[in-house]
């Protein structure tokens, strides 16, 4: 397989992991305060939490499931010689990985890849980095669809995205292919983190930012959501560092969670598979041997709720990791965790976050095209620097 060049984001890269090395041990805020945002919160609110800690499943098809995460190079499309060239190069690895692990080992029930398996991780103006979108469903779904069909598994990828409902919106969405090769459900990023480096921000467009929007288009439980399957409930994710949203998920019965990620904080994992009680696997990209961020590649890992590593690759080469996760006997006698919100929510109650929802549901000439434009946006509309 082709090797990926030194990127031209290394400068960006390296920032950010200085940023997350200092980060890592500092959650950031929840995503909204009570009562913030507009007509939409006052729509009408299904359950989505029991009150006896119990929560909703289908019937699980076997007692045990296999889960396997796939750590794998990739071209970055805007240096491949074409869109086109770099995207059949990506999607042809991800194929050749995905039957090598259906045919070593355990047969998998759930194939999990990185953040950016297919186009890689750009930079550039917002309208350069457009032109490395895929649409979802497309093609590349289609592809892998017929995988996923013949090894009789799931398959859950993260890539750049565009959506014709979101018109100059870059969209990082996980999708997860079920095993009749459709596309089972597409995960939105919940938020990007504030402040993660000096020199700009994420301009990626999250449901914090157009949370109200989404809402109406969508609906409340779409933006945190689960989906039940015959081999657990699962919840795929690329945020970062932020208990919060992970609380969210576990209350509403999440039993493996799934995450993609360049770059993270391996405790980070850890910490939150067993504050949330439950499982989780993270798929890290990899970075080429040469460059700055190499150190920082790798490290797939799943865990248990324990926060007991069951399978890791702690170098920054491409391989393909398992485990077996007895899905029966743990949710036999399982409760959604125990938080202490009662005792928290006085001061909950209080807390304004900096950036205040829906930043992003503005016209699309008017989106900011860098990190710097993002930055100076945030800038301007913060309420804690004005």
């Amino acid at each position: 397989m082709e090797t990926p060049r030194k990127r031209p984001a290394a400068a960006i890269l390296t920032a950010t992991i200085l940023a997350f090395s200092v980060m890592a041990c500092a959650p950031e805020p929840p995503s909204a305060s009570p009562g913030t945002g507009a007509d939409a919160t006052t729509a009408a609110v299904p359950e989505m939490v029991r009150s006896d800690g119990t929560y909703p499943t289908v019937p699980l098809e076997k007692d045990e499931v296999v889960v396997k995460v796939i750590q794998n190079a990739f071209v970055n499309l805007q240096e491949a010689e074409t869109i086109e060239a770099g995207l059949a190069t990506n999607l042809a690895s991800m194929i050749d990985f995905a039957e090598r692990a259906c045919s070593e080992g355990a047969k998998p029930d759930f194939l999990l890849y990185n953040e950016f398996p297919l186009t890689g991780y750009s930079t550039g103006t917002r309208d350069e980095k457009l032109k490395f979108t895929i649409e979802i469903p497309g093609p590349e779904t289609d592809a892998l669809g017929a995988v996923a069909r013949d090894c009789d598994t799931y398959i859950i990828f993260g890539s750049y995205a565009n959506d014709q409902a979101w018109p100059g919106h870059i969209l990082s969405i996980n999708s997860v292919i079920g095993r009749d090769g459709k596309v089972a459900k597409k995960f939105w990023k919940t938020r990007n983190i504030k402040r993660l480096t000096a020199d700009g921000e994420i301009p990626t467009t999250t449901v914090e930012s157009v949370r109200d929007r989404y809402r109406e288009m969508y609906g409340i439980a779409e933006e945190i959501p689960v989906l039940r399957t015959e081999f657990g409930n699962i919840a795929v994710s690329t945020v970062q560092l932020d208990p919060f949203v992970f609380a969210a998920f576990a209350m509403q019965g999440t039993e493996i969670m799934f995450r993609t990620a360049t770059l993270f904080a391996r405790e980070d994992v850890l910490a939150t598979a067993r504050f949330n009680k439950f499982y989780s696997a993270m798929s890290n990209i990899i970075f080429p041997p040469e460059s700055e961020a190499a150190p920082f590649g790798g490290g797939s890992l799943i865990v248990s709720p324990r926060g007991k590593v069951l399978a890791e690759d702690p170098s920054n080469n491409e391989s393909i990791i398992e485990a077996t996760i007895p899905i029966a006997e743990f949710r036999a006698e399982r409760r959604v965790p125990r938080y202490p919100l009662e005792v928290v929510a006085p001061v909950f109650d209080q807390y304004q976050t900096e950036i205040a929802l829906n930043h992003m549901d503005i016209p699309v000439d008017e989106l900011p095209q860098t990190r710097a434009d993002m930055k100076a946006m945030l800038d301007r509309i913060s309420r804690w620097l004005n």
